[in-house]
């Protein structure tokens, strides 16, 4: 990208790439705690797998209400607002003292936040901030920021776990996400408005009565399946393969680690091929992932290659997913459309989180999951094929 890093566009994408990456980064040790608190509160795998299942459908819901905010009432103040929310509900999770205050604060007020501080709102702005020939490009390194934070906060996650417990960790983590709320000021404005410009329900309903945007959305799902599953239970699973919370904890940092390029050069290759194509590439290669770590015995060199496969492919499908949305439908109303298949994103989280803890409740094994993550793999690749890359006319103005 010919910009300097002065200039309006690279300083939004730097900040909102930053911002991503204290949300999500933040996100990822929830893992780290489940065990953690577990033993304090006396609170088995189950009750964390529905905390976490419920912030992520929250999560998804709130997508949409965050995303007409940014769309109508600017982009600053929706993310000010979800940094808030993000850090009250870490603040609540350190003082919840039974299950239904862990699944108001951990899901229901973290979930919102989090609606208005990672994708869905971001990286329609980066995308308005950018020229078009860069939008690709720039969509894959804010979501390569997500990926970043992955890689730096976990382990950090893991020593303030280790050297403060989990209560004083919370405090710190929820320090750290407030920081959302002053950064947020360079990451104001919305889209502008042109006469005769359709209307969001117009918008919304094109979107919706076009095949493509179902196939995205559905595949979307897989995505969110894969990741949340991912992030919360590879931990609890590799020390019950006999590892340590530490290779837990590497093995998540890995997955960020490697998604930094996996995310670059999802969003550098989506600017000269198409973006179906890659989605479906990207599916269909975490499948082979996810075989090699079943199959094989758990050792911790098989965890840091499992990461580092899994982290190649972890969250290239945001800026390609985001990318076709913005191509196929304009970015008048990106936020808002982006929050509704994230929607898709965060059902399928729901499923993986909740139905991850469900089952090894019931029979002592993920192995189950693990084989249901490679058939939506392929599922989720077969989805993305059909998919229309041409940008649609917009609906007529009310």
């Amino acid at each position: 990208m010919n910009l300097s890093p002065a200039d309006s566009p690279m300083r939004t994408l730097y900040v909102g790439s930053f911002v991503v990456l204290l949300a999500l980064g933040v996100r990822a040790t929830f893992g780290l705690f489940m065990t953690a608190m577990g033993v304090d509160m006396g609170w088995g795998r189950d009750v964390f797998s529905l905390a976490f299942a419920i912030q992520n459908l929250v999560w998804g819901a709130g997508a949409i209400f965050m995303g007409i905010l940014a769309d109508r009432y600017g982009s600053g103040r929706t993310i000010a607002l979800g940094a808030a929310l993000y850090a009250l509900g870490l603040v609540g999770m350190r003082l919840a003292t039974n299950e239904f205050s862990l699944y108001l604060t951990a899901g229901v007020l973290v979930g919102i936040g989090q609606a208005g501080i990672t994708f869905p709102v971001i990286l329609p702005v980066v995308a308005r901030a950018v020229p078009p020939a860069y939008r690709s490009t720039a969509m894959g390194i804010a979501a390569a920021g997500g990926s970043m934070g992955q890689f730096a906060v976990v382990p950090a996650g893991q020593v303030l776990i280790s050297s403060l417990d989990w209560t004083g960790a919370l405090w710190v983590l929820s320090a750290v996400v407030a920081l959302g709320i002053p950064l947020s000021v360079f990451l104001t404005g919305r889209p502008v408005e042109s006469r005769g410009e359709h209307s969001l329900v117009a918008a919304v309903k094109q979107a919706l009565a076009h095949k493509s945007f179902h196939f995205l959305f559905w595949s979307y799902a897989v995505c969110g399946f894969h990741t949340a599953f991912i992030t919360l239970h590879l931990p609890a699973f590799l020390l019950d393969g006999g590892l340590t919370a530490a290779h837990g904890a590497t093995a998540i940092a890995l997955i960020g680690l490697f998604n930094v390029p996996g995310c670059y050069y999802a969003g550098k290759l989506g600017e000269r091929y198409s973006k179906k194509t890659l989605l479906a590439i990207v599916y269909f290669m975490r499948a082979f992932g996810i075989i090699l770590l079943i199959a094989v015995p758990t050792t911790p060199w098989v965890a840091y290659v499992f990461a580092a496969w899994m982290g190649m492919f972890w969250l290239g499908t945001v800026p390609l997913t985001q990318g076709l949305i913005g191509q196929i439908y304009g970015l008048r109303y990106a936020a808002t459309l982006s929050g509704i298949a994230f929607l898709g994103h965060q059902i399928g989280s729901f499923i993986g989180v909740w139905w991850g803890g469900y089952t090894y409740q019931a029979t002592g094994s993920y192995t189950l999951v693990w084989w249901a993550g490679i058939a939506l793999a392929v599922v989720a690749a077969a989805l993305c094929l059909p998919v229309k890359e041409q940008a649609l006319a917009r609906p007529a103005s009310a």
